[in-house]
């Protein structure tokens, strides 16, 4: 049976733990939503339940629909991709797999990535650039890549691994002409604050 937030309790540390990690003070959230700093609060404690147009006002606060907020979609916290399941991208010469559901509010995601001999990324068929504040942590499987980022040029063997400002302009690059190289990508979204 698929439950919501609402209907187990939860919405009030959710609604919490989800400002905290967004960096919003219960004011900021209150200027945001048009809610009350002091109703926040005691919606955050368990106190009262929000209706469903205030519930509706703070899931636009923290970037998410209501069904989002209340996990209205989502099963019981704990969700399998198999392999055939995997969303899958790129080109000839970049495919990537993403490993991570596709679940509301997610602020990771991790994908494999296969760049084949002279290849980079970044082509047509490859995800925009990454949304502003994002980290991204890379981890070489198979070869050889060169990361280009901010101008500057990190040459990762296999085993290396490298994490940077994902909203910077960056793009991998397999130097060697006759062999693939692969890579695991995890980009961690909004966490890098100035």
């Amino acid at each position: 049976m698929i439950r919501s937030s609402a209907e187990n309790g939860s919405i009030g540390p959710r609604v919490k733990a989800l400002r905290e990690a967004m960096g919003l003070s219960l004011r900021d959230l209150a200027e945001r939503t048009s809610v009350s700093a002091p109703m926040l609060s005691q919606v955050e404690r368990g106190e009262t339940s929000p209706t469903l147009s205030v519930a509706g006002r703070i899931a636009g606060g923290l970037e998410l629909s209501l069904s989002q907020l209340l996990r209205l979609d989502e099963g019981e916290g704990v969700s399998v991709v198999r392999k055939a399941e995997r969303r899958t991208g790129g080109s000839r010469k970049h495919a990537y797999e993403i490993i991570t559901p596709p679940l509301p509010g997610q602020r990771a995601e991790v994908s494999a990535h296969t760049l084949k001999g002279g290849a980079a990324t970044g082509g047509p068929g490859d995800p925009p650039m990454h949304e502003a504040g994002s980290r991204e942590t890379a981890v070489v499987i198979d070869g050889t890549v060169t990361l280009h980022v901010a101008g500057q040029e990190y040459r990762l063997a296999d085993g290396d691994s490298v994490t940077f400002d994902a909203d910077l302009p960056h793009h991998f690059e397999n130097p060697h002409p006759h062999e693939d190289a692969r890579f695991m990508s995890v980009v961690s979204a909004g966490l890098r604050r100035s």
